[in-house]
């Protein structure tokens, strides 16, 4: 079975896809990821290296032949100092926008959907404000996979939900109704769970 990806290079330059990959089980990641990972030229990952990437070691499992694609390393750093952060985007922007005026299409990979706390969203609004093209393709996010698992249900008629990043202040979620996804803990994590007991 094979899906349009719609995978193709412009008269210019090449496209940037922003790829889901899923929340770490290779089974969940999507036909249509697998297939835009298989049609690109070039494929960005997150990490320093193949063996340091989460995302890749998905893939990897699904699709062993990445292995022989052209992988650019783009580290993201995990830091909330803005101006380091510019600059390391800034980094990865122009990598990328090297190998789409090469009319090279890029794939980058995040794990679960890059819609949702994603570092691929910095890139993506760079490249399309520079008029390049860019597309994302869905993958299931770790909350839907985590409550799939665990047979229960997000949200059931009026029910909110509420995703937050537990990395800041989660004091004041308490007081919210429905049912609330907390994501990006990070060093926060035992803290997190100390306020929600």
């Amino acid at each position: 079975m094979t899906v349009e990806t719609n995978i193709k290079n412009t008269d210019k330059t090449g496209r940037l896809y922003g790829i889901g990959v899923g929340p770490g089980d290779p089974k969940l990641m999507t036909i249509k990821a697998y297939e835009a990972i298989k049609a690109c030229d070039v494929i960005a990952i997150p990490a320093v290296s193949r063996t340091e990437c989460y995302a890749y070691q998905i893939v990897e499992k699904v699709y062993p032949d990445i292995a022989q694609k052209c992988i650019m390393c783009t580290p993201f750093p995990m830091i909330k100092d803005k101006k380091k952060l510019d600059a390391a985007h800034e980094k990865i922007y122009k990598d990328i926008v090297s190998e789409l005026e090469s009319r090279k299409n890029v794939g980058m990979l995040t794990i679960g959907d890059p819609s949702v706390y994603s570092t691929y969203m910095y890139i993506h609004k760079r490249v399309k404000g520079a008029g390049f093209d860019a597309d994302m393709i869905s993958g299931v996010p770790s909350f839907c996979a985590a409550a799939a698992r665990l047979g229960i249900p997000l949200g059931e008629m009026k029910q909110e939900i509420h995703i937050i990043p537990a990395s800041y202040d989660v004091e004041k979620t308490l007081e919210y109704g429905g049912t609330c996804v907390y994501m990006k803990s990070g060093k926060k994590l035992g803290e997190l769970i100390k306020v929600l007991e």
